[in-house]
């Protein structure tokens, strides 16, 4: 008897090993918080696989252009995508966790250029460009819109970047962050060491995962998923990545 029940309580340990939680997540390029050949696939990525694997859910990433990414996610062919804007609409189509990383546009200029703003109409005549598809905001889209502001819209915001530093625009709005990247990665020290950018954000946001409303236990999910980061938010840890990608980042030369 005992050599006929080895095999079967063999085959049940082996059967809980493979039937471990897993959750299948889109993604998309966005260095330093995503990106697919980054460590540990960026810093919000690492974040949200931390904080799932402290509920004992591992995550299974997906990189796709950002249409596809929620597109997927939407219809409920994966579990869901990280990170992105909290919004209204987005509340009637996935669960949306407690923010993950904070994001703040700033406006990018080159140094000696004289320039202050407190609101928007403070930036009318100002030779501005921006990526196009990205939102600068309600009050900077609506003056777009509406003509107040001539926003030349550019292929990408590195082509943003060397018109800035080639002088043919004055302002461009970018996350710190992301943009102190960049230039990192694709300018020089004595390109960087040509610009600064106003301490006056021009929009800040908390970015988020969304867990797809199309999918079955997504309810219970989302929840664990905010205890998980509320515990490695206690640990310091979430802390501590930022400050990672942050301290060399710098446009000193």
């Amino acid at each position: 008897m005992r050599l006929l029940l080895l095999p079967l309580l063999f085959s049940l340990f082996c059967g809980s090993l493979t039937a471990a939680e897993s959750v299948r997540l889109t993604n998309g390029e966005w260095p330093p918080y995503l990106g697919e050949q980054l460590p540990h696939k960026g810093v919000a990525s690492r974040i949200v696989a931390e904080a799932f694997a402290l509920q004992g859910v591992e995550v299974t990433w997906e990189f796709h252009p950002w249409a596809r990414s929620l597109q997927l996610a939407e219809r409920g062919k994966r579990d869901g995508s990280a990170v992105w804007l909290h919004s209204s609409e987005r509340e009637e189509k996935f669960f949306i966790s407690d923010p993950v990383v904070e994001s703040g546009y700033y406006l990018f200029h080159r140094k000696g250029y004289s320039f202050d703003w407190q609101q928007i109409g403070d930036l009318q005549g100002r030779r501005l460009v921006g990526t196009r598809g990205y939102d600068y905001g309600a009050a900077f889209q609506q003056a777009e819109a509406s003509g107040q502001l001539r926003v030349n819209r550019v292929t990408s915001d590195e082509t943003a970047f060397r018109q800035l530093i080639a002088g043919r625009v004055d302002l461009f709005p970018m996350d710190k962050v992301v943009g102190f990247d960049m230039l990192h990665q694709h300018f020089s020290a004595a390109e960087r060491a040509q610009l600064s950018f106003h301490p006056k954000p021009l929009r800040s946001d908390s970015l988020h995962l969304l867990l797809s409303r199309e999918v079955p236990g997504n309810a219970e999910l989302i929840a664990r998923f905010n205890q998980g980061l509320a515990q490695l938010r206690e640990s310091g840890k979430v802390t501590q990545y930022l400050l990672e990608i942050q301290q060399p980042l710098s446009l000193a030369p």
